[in-house]
């Protein structure tokens, strides 16, 4: 039987799974909408589908947040101040249009919930943070700007002597292809963290082992819900990431979206929950910046790279308050 405070962490992770989806749609469909390649009913109509498929391939990055973060005991309502912090964060960044990361926010609310529950550090596995979190946080964005500026550059290469109506046609049709990819990758990704945090509130409920995966009941319910919220779709932050930081043409969406597929491909295969919104975000840099470093408004994009920045901290002060909300109450 389950308890309340599980239900919960369910329905709260579900929650938190579906703002997901809607905040985070423009991941892999911004650039595809701004070059006009997709309408923006058939590109939210793609992406539903590839992050469903992708929600259910691995959970590498499940067992990562499930039992590589936090270690020990600890109480159902954690989990809940950690999901609840990430919540408020994520609409607040949606509301402002600032396409920040829905990764580090649950990430940062949850070892900020653990470390107010046992009033110091002695629950967190530092070296999984460090080497989950930490380094792909900074890593990423930047191997997602390079692999962009050097696609765009060998692309420029590539089709120097063709004309840009020629570039154009082929490019609108191969753009489809590498938003499928991105599709594919921010749902076998972002839906993981729901998933592992559900199976550890299962495991600290007693309800299920540490050591048995991820239940596949919970990988179809994040899958379902993660999908639902992208079918409403961010349309603030696929303005802000597809038509506000550079104007794009297709050959630069679709160089933009393979780099950053593959950077997020690479990280998932190692357990690594980066942030698919920093990867494609930096990946459009470097696409601008191929062609000329004005191409980029840099106004815009230091406003978000300073989002990116407060969002771990800001998230760990929300966790731990909510967490010593419900201390106050519980005790």
């Amino acid at each position: 039987m389950f308890s309340l405070s599980l239900i919960a962490v369910i329905l709260l992770a579900l929650l938190f799974d579906f703002i997901n989806g809607f905040h985070d749609t423009a991941n892999s469909i911004a650039t595809s909408v701004s070059t006009r390649v997709l309408t923006p009913r058939m590109a939210i109509l793609m992406s539903v589908c590839l992050n469903f498929v992708g929600a259910l391939v691995s959970e590498s990055v499940a067992k990562t947040i499930s039992k590589g973060l936090v270690a020990g005991e600890i109480a159902q309502y954690v989990i809940i101040s950690a999901l609840i912090g990430a919540i408020i964060w994520n609409l607040i960044t949606w509301y402002l249009g600032i396409p920040s990361s829905s990764s580090h926010a649950l990430i940062g609310s949850l070892v900020g919930a653990a470390i107010a529950y046992a009033g110091g550090f002695k629950n967190i596995i530092w070296s999984g943070v460090l080497d989950k979190v930490v380094i792909p946080l900074f890593s990423s964005p930047v191997i997602g700007f390079v692999f962009g500026f050097l696609v765009m550059k060998l692309l420029y290469f590539i089709f120097r002597f063709c004309s840009q109506r020629s570039v154009n046609k082929w490019f609108s049709k191969l753009q489809i292809c590498s938003a499928a990819v991105m599709a594919y990758s921010h749902g076998s990704n972002d839906a993981q963290k729901s998933m592992g945090i559900i199976t550890l509130a299962l495991v600290s409920a007693g309800v299920w082992s540490a050591n048995a995966g991820i239940p596949i009941e919970v990988k179809l319910i994040c899958a379902i819900a993660m999908a639902l919220g992208t079918s409403i779709g961010g349309w603030k932050i696929i303005k802000t990431i597809g038509v506000n930081m550079i104007q794009l043409q297709p050959i630069g969406g679709f160089a933009a979206e393979t780099s950053a597929a593959l950077v997020i491909q690479v990280m998932t295969a190692f357990g690594a929950p980066v942030s698919t919104t920093h990867v494609i975000s930096s990946a459009i840099m470097g696409v601008g910046a191929s062609k000329r470093l004005s191409a980029v408004r840099w106004a815009l994009a230091r406003n978000i790279v300073w989002a990116w920045i407060f969002t771990i901290p800001v998230t760990m002060a929300l966790g731990a308050a909510v967490t010593m909300l419900f201390k106050l109450f519980i005790h």
